[in-house]
């Protein structure tokens, strides 16, 4: 009984998580379409992982990783985008070059989306690093 109950708690914590990361992709993705970006997909998954969104500004195709956090307590949203998971979004973003043949003198760049809510949701900002980091 107590196993149940365990899987349970984690799977709604998940399921929070979940939630919370796509009330920011999509706050992120009105923002940047805003300031003239244009979204081309959401949520790029392949085998190597997954990039939020995939869009074009100006003649750059951008590959954006977007954090979502309430509150404070686990630092600033971008803080979670350690080396690691950079590596992973380049290695995403060079295999969607690969699989939609794009052109390969074609600029591209990967670029950080912090959302920051309120400890009850509300949204206090959002921040937009272009060119966040490079191979």
């Amino acid at each position: 009984m107590v196993e149940v109950k365990e899987q349970r708690i984690g799977s709604s914590g998940n399921a929070a998580r979940q939630g919370l990361g796509r009330t920011g992709e999509r706050l992120a993705a009105e923002r940047l379409e805003q300031v003239g970006y244009s979204i081309l997909e959401r949520n790029f998954r392949c085998r190597y992982g997954e990039i939020d969104l995939v869009a074009e500004h100006g003649s750059d195709l951008v590959f954006i990783e977007v954090k979502t956090r309430r509150g404070l307590t686990h630092g600033l949203p971008e803080e979670a985008v350690n080396r690691r998971k950079q590596q992973k979004i380049i290695q995403v973003g060079q295999y969607y070059l690969f699989v939609n043949n794009a052109d390969l003198a074609r600029s591209w760049r990967v670029d950080v989306v912090a959302v920051q809510l309120s400890t009850t949701g509300r949204l206090e900002e959002i921040r937009i690093y272009q060119h966040a980091f490079s191979e």
